[in-house]
């Protein structure tokens, strides 16, 4: 669908009724409203499920280890990429990293194990790359989020609520039907029928 942040809000403006916007500095109610909550409610979409299109990975740059670039405890601080919504796994050259806090844009690591970390995060990307399926969640959760502070109907505002509610689910089990579903392999009930 390739749409920007506009014509996101724009859509979902439309479907409760609100005249669309062309931009956000627009000096309208709707795009005052929108330019407030789109980011927000964006990332918020975006953090609530390990989406496989928003997947990302890189190496981490270490920040300090000790003196005032760790933490209390000595720990090593890792700095977090700009793009970082949601951590989904941490791993260092020994394997996962089964103990570490994230603080003020960086992640605190025990100082012993983790001399290089590799991060595993939900990215913020722009609009134009969201598949469709995400398209159609985040306009309606942006519609229902829209509606109580632009036509101050609560039955309306529920209603949309729970239809993207629903799509939100659609979105997630179209994600996941994106790579091949794991096998179960070494199971001993089935070893034990053959």
């Amino acid at each position: 669908m390739a749409l920007s942040d506009v014509a996101l809000c724009a859509r979902a403006l439309v479907m409760i009724g609100a005249a669309p916007i062309a931009s956000f500095a627009e000096e309208t109610t709707e795009a005052e409203v929108a330019a407030m909550l789109y980011p927000v409610l964006r990332d918020g979409m975006l953090a609530g499920y390990p989406w496989r299109f928003a997947a990302r990975g890189g190496w981490l740059s270490r920040l300090g280890e000790g003196g005032n670039d760790a933490d209390d405890e000595g720990d090593s601080l890792f700095a977090l990429p700009g793009d970082f919504i949601r951590l989904l796994s941490l791993s260092g050259a020994g394997g996962d990293i089964a103990r570490f806090e994230l603080r003020h844009q960086a992640v605190s690591c025990p100082a012993g194990r983790a001399a290089r970390v590799y991060l595993q995060y939900v990215g913020r990307l722009p609009e134009a790359s969201f598949p469709a399926w995400f398209d159609l969640a985040l306009i309606a959760r942006l519609a229902a989020e829209f509606c109580l502070p632009l036509t101050e109907s609560t039955s309306r505002a529920d209603y949309l609520s729970k239809r993207a509610d629903e799509l939100f689910r659609q979105a997630r089990l179209a994600d996941a039907q994106q790579s091949t579903p794991h096998a179960i392999r070494d199971f001993t009930l089935l070893e034990a029928r053959l």
